[in-house]
């Protein structure tokens, strides 16, 4: 397993500032400040309570660092990390109000990024003998998008465009705004930057025909089940052109993602990968 980069501070620490004052309040933990001498001091571990992939361990880590920097986060299972159920994930020592203030809020960024590599991992395991890749969408959770885009490339997946800026996508509403799919393309084309890359979705084979042509960077084939993607990328091959990259979505799920990718398409995104995903059981624990 190879550690992934961290994510800079600049756009991780508003998503932990906002959490913590969510959960803070007012007043903070009026609890632990109630029952918890100020010198006290504790030992905490984080244990699986299931099977998968670890994913937020820096957004855990910034969160004590930001609720008490004499706190000591020790990780045992960094992101990417396979882990199976009472394993140890991490061990955090220090101030036991401090420790308790934090405690939810390290364990939501753990749980639902966890989730999102997880099941990330089970579509890359189910495609693993095609050319295949899983990727996200933009059906995030709003404001937490750097932090489950992340958590997909920890279960093995790509991320697809981070925001709008990232790259042009005509989408069928775009088409249907302008007035058919070569119109959208023509103006697309003459205006671009020359250092984007052009994605377009069609819902028809009749469409990638007539988007071919133009030379797209990507056609995103849309709600195709895997006879019609087998068609497409036919077509593709037949084309006496360049070739875009397939990328296949809607309609994705995990009884359907092998037959997808073994239509010979080169990617896969799905919305599910962070908009469905169960949260990851992790519990934080005296021993």
């Amino acid at each position: 397993m190879t550690e992934l980069p961290l994510l800079p501070p600049s756009v991780i620490e508003p998503i932990i500032r906002l959490a913590l004052n969510e959960d803070f309040g007012t007043a903070g933990d009026v609890t632990a400040n109630l029952l918890i001498p100020a010198e006290q001091n504790g030992h905490l571990y984080f244990k699986s309570r299931d099977t998968g992939i670890i994913a937020g361990m820096q957004a855990a880590q910034m969160t004590y660092a930001m609720v008490d920097p004499s706190m000591e986060l020790i990780v045992h299972s960094g992101n990417g990390s396979h882990v199976k159920k009472g394993d140890i994930i991490a061990e955090v020592k220090g101030p036991v109000r401090s420790l308790l203030m934090a405690e939810r809020t390290a364990l939501n960024f753990l749980g639902r990024m966890s989730g999102i590599a997880t099941l990330t991992s089970q579509y890359v395991a189910l495609v693993k003998h095609t050319k295949a890749r899983i990727a996200a969408t933009r059906k995030t959770t709003p404001g937490l998008r750097a932090l489950e885009k992340r958590a997909v490339l920890a279960g093995g997946g790509t991320t697809h465009r981070q925001s709008l800026s990232d790259a042009i996508m005509i989408k069928d509403n775009h088409i249907a705004m302008v007035g058919g799919i070569e119109k959208a393309l023509t103006q697309i084309m003459a205006k671009a930057d020359h250092m984007v890359r052009i994605s377009v979705e069609v819902d028809t084979l009749e469409q990638l025909k007539k988007a071919l042509p133009f030379a797209p960077h990507v056609v995103l084939l849309d709600n195709m089940g895997p006879d019609i993607l087998r068609k497409a990328v036919n077509i593709v091959d037949d084309f006496d052109g360049s070739s875009p990259t397939l990328e296949a979505s809607g309609g994705v799920n995990l009884s359907t993602v092998k037959a997808i990718a073994e239509s010979g398409i080169d990617v896969i995104s799905i919305g599910g990968l962070t908009h469905s995903a169960t949260n990851f059981d992790i519990g934080l624990d005296a021993d």
